[in-house]
């Protein structure tokens, strides 16, 4: 049974259409800008005191808390965020005291 010219082109249309919004859907977000690195106000892993890098590259975490904006924490490795999780307003005021030692980027 052949399908009438219309509705084959409409068929063909629609799959076309839906196969470029995967591709698009795939891409990944750029990256953020190097800048935003060099803001962060710590050398040093919050929780260890071991230099970001020194156990290959730094790990990022984003701390979500109910009514404050999400914050992105860096640490020396993964196996520091399970003891930030258990004290992390210790670890955010030792951040927050390094956020206001450091000079306002121009």
């Amino acid at each position: 049974m052949q399908l009438p010219t219309l509705l084959r082109t409409a068929l063909l249309a629609t799959a076309l259409v839906s196969g470029a919004a995967l591709v698009a859907a795939d891409k990944k977000p750029a990256p953020a800008p190097a800048k935003a690195a060099d803001d962060y106000p710590l050398k040093t892993c919050v929780v260890s005191d071991e230099a970001l890098g020194s156990m290959g590259d730094s790990v990022k975490y984003v701390h979500k808390e109910a009514g404050k904006p999400d914050r992105v924490i860096r640490f020396c490795c993964e196996g520091c965020i399970d003891d930030f999780k258990k004290e992390p307003a210790k670890f955010l005021k030792k951040l927050d005291a390094a956020a206001a030692k450091k000079p306002a980027a121009k």
